[in-house]
């Protein structure tokens, strides 16, 4: 072995060795953001939950196929077909951290980005899905977890908490429908200067 090459091993294992194993970053979006960013943002019931092996048999996707109840934000269709990393096929898994994890029945509202014709993402992983919890005559929408993902502010750049808070359903849809009228209006008023 040369000098230069265990030069470089060292080098390599000593960058490596600060860094979390398996730890996701992200920055950390709050609900105007996304619902601005987000190509469709809708409320409904997801129908199917699947993992599969990806087309090149080199990693586990999931598909969650979601019926739409309300397009909050764009013309999705009847129904969505989110696609993310990780899963479980057989005896194998895969996990991804950041992810939002999804269960046949549970009503949801998500902020999607369209990968391809037909499939979309969640928008900001697991910070663009809300749960919605029926309770009494009212219903929650409650973040889901972004697990032992590292969210960093997008100003600062430093390590953060979540801003996420559960709120009503009613509330959630009226800030997704103010944020997006917000963005429709902004370049109208760009275009009176």
């Amino acid at each position: 072995m040369s000098i230069r090459h265990a030069v470089r091993t060292v080098v390599l294992a000593t960058l490596l060795g600060g860094l979390p194993v398996g730890a996701t970053t992200m920055l950390r979006a709050d609900l105007p953001q996304m619902a601005q960013t987000s190509d469709t943002v809708v409320q409904g019931v997801v129908r199917r939950v699947q993992s599969r092996w990806s087309g090149d048999k080199q990693r586990i996707v999931t598909d969650v196929e979601i019926q739409v109840t309300e397009a909050l934000k764009g013309q999705p269709g009847g129904t969505v077909l989110v696609t993310q990393p990780g899963g479980r096929v057989g005896d194998i898994g895969q996990v991804v951290s950041g992810l939002a994890s999804f269960s046949e029945g549970e009503e949801v509202v998500v902020f999607l980005e369209k990968r391809g014709a037909s499939a979309f993402q969640l928008s900001g992983m697991a910070q663009g899905k809300y749960q919605v919890r029926r309770t009494g005559p009212g219903a929650m929408a409650v973040p889901a977890s972004t697990g032992d993902a590292v969210l960093i502010d997008p100003k600062t750049r430093q390590e953060t908490a979540s801003n996420a808070k559960p709120v009503t359903l009613e509330e959630l849809k009226a800030s997704v429908r103010a944020a997006v009228q917000a963005q429709q209006a902004a370049p109208a008023k760009k275009g009176a200067k």
